[in-house]
């Protein structure tokens, strides 16, 4: 791995599997995205959150043959350890399954890279849900009169 300077901005995903039901058609398109330079995939890891509210950590083969995992073999950097999965399991229903994935934005690198020379620091980093947007941009669309602009 690369040294921490020389980087790209660290995100990490919980994504949550309702009935522990994967169907697989995300995978490809992460493989995609890693194949393209998008993105690193540091860490790749797959939990249970039992009925009772345990945690139990999956291998890759304890996903069901119905989803070609393999491409993912051996894409855990030991990053995340078993307390991080437990914090992740707070976000799941019991019953349910998350994929807990860490990677890297390699499109970001050269930006912060430059930032980094510059003595710039990120101090706050967010998403906004795409519902959200969309409501915003919908609630602006009604206070635009008919034929009218929002612009003064």
């Amino acid at each position: 791995m690369d040294s921490v300077e020389e980087m790209g901005p660290v995100d990490y995903l919980v994504i949550e599997f309702p009935g522990n039901r994967m169907t697989g058609e995300a995978f490809p398109l992460l493989v995609d995205l890693a194949e393209r330079g998008i993105i690193r995939v540091i860490d790749l890891a797959f939990v249970r959150k039992e009925t009772d509210g345990s945690v139990v950590a999956l291998e890759l083969k304890d996903l069901g043959d119905e989803v070609d995992l393999s491409v993912f073999e051996g894409a855990s950097s030991g990053v995340l350890d078993q307390s991080d999965l437990e914090e992740a399991a707070h976000a799941l229903e019991p019953g349910n399954a998350s994929a807990v994935l860490v990677y890297e934005n390699l499109w970001a690198a050269p930006l912060a890279r430059a930032l980094r020379r510059s003595g710039g620091q990120l101090v706050a980093s967010g998403r906004i849900p795409v519902q959200a947007l969309l409501a915003s941009l919908d609630a602006m669309e009604d206070t635009v009169p008919p034929g009218g602009s929002a612009a003064a």
